[in-house]
């Protein structure tokens, strides 16, 4: 993996809440949370919409691929704690 390729996972976090713009047959914004990250782009769970998407958004199942370079992140998630990892083990 690039320098550039980490980067770019780096930057964003599963959970993270994001401002998505319109796309194919969704005629306006929408809000999302990530649940898979791509190499450019990020699985997102359909959270808040116009109403006058809802039929799209059902037909897609609440689910959406957006392209990393168009997103806002609104909130993001929790990164979790490293877990310790300690070499000496008592007995």
């Amino acid at each position: 993996m690039t320098d550039e390729e980490e980067s770019k996972a780096s930057k964003y976090n599963i959970g993270d809440i994001l401002l998505a713009p319109a796309y194919g047959n969704l005629e306006k914004p929408f809000t999302g949370q990530v649940e898979k990250i791509y190499e450019n782009a990020l699985l997102v769970e359909i959270t808040e919409n116009d109403p006058s998407d809802q039929p799209t958004v059902n037909e897609m199942n609440h689910r959406a691929i957006v392209r990393m370079d168009e997103i806002e992140v609104i909130k993001r998630a929790p990164v979790p704690a490293a877990e310790k990892i300690d070499g000496d083990i008592e007995e």
